[in-house]
Formats: C-alpha cells, structure tokens, sequence
C-alpha cells in the first residue's frame, strides 16, 4: 500500500503546488510510482504547473460524482513515466464532497501507487479537511515570513489533534543573506515556533517562476533549489540528508515568541 502525504498551509502562496509538483516528479525519478491529486476545487493550478492542462478530459469532481472511472480522469505525464495526475476542477458551483467518497478514491490509488501526493488548498475550511482526511503524513508549508508562519502555527494547532498523523515543516523561499542580516527568521527559529520536524528549507530561485511558466519541474534544472527538493524527495524516502544549519540571529525570533507568550501559545 502507498503513502499518503498531503502538502498544506494556512496562508495561500506559500508554494504548496510548485512543492507538490517537484517532490512528486524527484520521487518519480527515484523508481516510485507516484500520482498528484490536486483538491482545489474551483482554482486548480496542478495541472498549469506541470504544464498538462491541455490534456485534462475529467477531474477530481467527475471521479468522485461518478461521472467517469478513476482510470479516466488520471493524466501520466509523458516525460516522467512514473508520475500521474488528477486534476481538480475549475468550476464556481458549490460541489458537496464526502470524506468518504475521498477516503475510497485514495485507497483505491494507494493499491497502485507507491505516493499519493494531494496539493491541499490554502486555509482551515472544508477543502483542507478533504486534503488532510487520508493522509499518512502532512507536509505544513510556509516561508519565513510572520504572517506565513503564524498561520503554519494554526494549522499545525488543528494537525496535531491527529494522533496517527505524521507531521513536517518545509520551509519556502529561504534567503541566506536576508536571515543573516536579521530581516528573514532562520529556520532554527521557525522550527523553535512551529515546535515541528524540518523536513527541508527551498531557497528562493527565480528559476523556479521560469520553469512554471514554461509548465516544467525546477527538478533536473541543476540550481540550488532543484538540489534542496531533491533532497527532501529523498528524506521521505528515509535518507539522511543533512539539513541547513545557520547562525541565528536572535532580535525578530524574540519578538515573535514574545507575541506567542502574549497569546498563550508558546509551544513546550
């Protein structure tokens, strides 16, 4: 049976997508059977990413209404033969979705697939009950910024009531020269707040926009963060990849665990 690894956030651009796609083609190339099931319904950008959104017949609404098979409305990417895709839906309707009709759709991949990989939509409402609903693992994304990580933090606070959840942090848009200057939190210090395990830290690449845009992965591009998702592939995989370690620089960490202690909400 597959893993189930859902990538989440509280606040919306963090990089939940580009992070889905690209830890979905590493593992591909690392010999799993993977698919990406995207669960944003009504703003899907999965398939954009991956550059697959002339080929979409059916979608994750018409599988799990019943309008078509599972089998049809999965998408293998032609350039990585490992790696297949359901793509959400881009409709305004309100589509009522049962945790069961999901649940059985994903055991049904888990049979075939070695990762199911779900692109989570942003916030706490009903589409991220149905992303984190057959998860094995959670995959809490966010960047170093405040408002991000405080949303990492409510997120993270509604996960850790799943005893059987497997938790992570993966930190986006990393800059080296901002967080020794004090104007970026390092990643010790987000750890230290989210009170979660690092998963990876991705640096901020423009690169990364280029590839999008041309519908590609950032994997195989040969730049630093091509480097830092393949090595996060690779810890899911039970590696053990050295993470990134920096000197911390004490005054903004401070000031946010000063705000949590005003809230109450310091994690132990």
């Amino acid at each position: 049976m597959g893993e189930v690894i859902t990538f989440t956030s509280g606040k919306g651009g963090v990089g939940k997508t580009t992070t889905t796609a690209n830890v979905g083609v590493g593992l591909s190339q690392l010999d799993k059977k993977v698919v990406l099931v995207d669960t944003d319904i009504g703003l899907r950008n999965l398939d954009v990413v991956m550059g697959l959104e002339n080929r979409i017949v059916y979608n994750l609404v018409d599988v799990l209404s019943g309008r078509c098979r599972l089998k049809q409305a999965l998408i293998r990417d032609r350039r990585f033969p490992n790696l297949s895709i359901i793509p959400s839906a881009c409709i305004k309707e309100d589509i009522r979705i049962s945790k069961i009709q999901m649940r059985n759709m994903i055991d049904e991949l888990k049979k075939e697939y070695d990762f199911v990989l779900i692109d989570s939509p942003a916030g706490i409402d009903e589409g991220f009950e149905l992303a984190v609903n057959s998860a094995d693992r959670a995959v809490v994304v966010t960047t170093p910024q405040v408002a991000a990580v405080h949303d990492a933090d409510c997120v993270l606070r509604i996960l850790k009531k799943r005893d059987d959840l497997k938790l992570s942090l993966l930190v986006n848009s990393f800059r080296k020269q901002m967080a020794k200057e004090g104007n970026m939190l390092q990643a010790e210090d987000i750890i230290s707040l989210l009170d979660t395990e690092l998963l990876g830290i991705v640096f901020q690449d423009e690169q990364i926009i280029i590839a999008q845009n041309h519908g590609e992965p950032i994997i195989g591009k040969k730049t630093a963060s091509d480097l830092c998702y393949q090595n996060i592939c690779k810890r899911l995989l039970g590696e053990d990849v050295p993470l990134l370690h920096e000197k911390k620089e004490k005054r903004l960490f401070q000031k946010l665990i000063w705000q949590k202690k005003e809230a109450g909400r310091v994690p132990v």
